[in-house]
């Protein structure tokens, strides 16, 4: 594989304290024109690398373009990391006949806090502060898949909700934008297809946070495949460790790549 890096803007809209980033990974043999946008854990206070360039790796290694995104965190607030979510998905359709992308075929995945931000792509669909400045700008926002990995979903709700997700997200404006910001309030006609994953122990992000995601999709008739391990902790990523826990837990790739050829296959059905 092969990567390219570059800045999602010339002049970055917004507090800008870092450099919004997306960096492709090419594969050298290529078996989908689907592309998948990464967008890594961490609480919207970091962004863990094995959640982010991990999965990116991953899925060149087998056949996949995929686009790490560094967006924005902490201290930057809401609607900062969405606004950067959306130019890079707006950024993959823009150049999609470089890279040999099908612009119907654009998936966003995340874990943790990058789950919500990747379910918040696919359901929030409000304009939002700096957009529409330039002929990126021009391309659909919405994603047509999303891979949610132990997502935080709701930002509210004792003990179920991840509260520094939340705080992290809205500052000073959390609480009060919680419910219009959860994205299994938002979920319509228009939100993509879905895989998700989830521990049943895993005590981070309550499991509670991915089944009412997926009761919301099953509410809309938006097909998605739901896999639940019953132990784990938060964080796990592709789950590399020994134990026999994590051995248990890292099929959920293989699940993936099966489910992305699957919807892969019925998209180029359908057209």
């Amino acid at each position: 594989m092969f990567c390219e890096k570059w800045d999602l803007w010339e002049e970055t809209p917004g507090l800008c304290e870092e450099t919004p980033t997306i960096t492709a990974y090419i594969p050298e043999e290529k078996k989908s024109d689907m592309a998948i946008l990464v967008f890594a854990g961490g609480g919207y206070w970091i962004r863990a690398p094995h959640e982010g360039e991990g999965y990116a790796k991953f899925l060149a290694e087998n056949g996949y373009i995929a686009f790490d995104v560094a967006y924005r965190v902490a201290q930057h607030r809401f609607p900062l990391p969405l606004l950067d979510a959306r130019r890079a998905i707006r950024t993959v359709r823009h150049f999609a006949g470089k890279y040999g992308i099908d612009k119907n075929k654009i998936a966003v995945m995340g874990s943790s806090a990058g789950g919500h931000l990747a379910a918040l792509c696919s359901t929030y669909f409000e304009p939002i502060d700096f957009e529409n400045i330039d002929e990126i700008d021009k391309e659909d926002f919405i994603p047509n898949f999303q891979i949610l990995c132990y997502p935080v979903i709701t930002l509210f709700g004792k003990g179920i909700t991840h509260i520094g997700s939340g705080k992290n997200l809205l500052g000073e404006k959390y609480p009060d934008l919680c419910e219009d910001l959860s994205p299994h309030l938002l979920v319509s006609q228009k939100t993509p297809p879905a895989f998700i994953w989830h521990t049943f122990s895993d005590s981070g992000v309550n499991v509670k946070n991915s089944f009412m995601y997926a009761s919301a999709l099953r509410d809309k008739e938006i097909g998605t495949e739901l896999h639940i391990f019953p132990e784990g902790a938060h964080g796990l990523g592709l789950a590399r460790g020994e134990s026999r826990e994590e051995k248990h837990v890292a099929k959920w790739s293989d699940m993936l790549l099966e489910w992305l050829e699957y919807v892969d296959t019925k998209e180029a059905e359908r057209c």
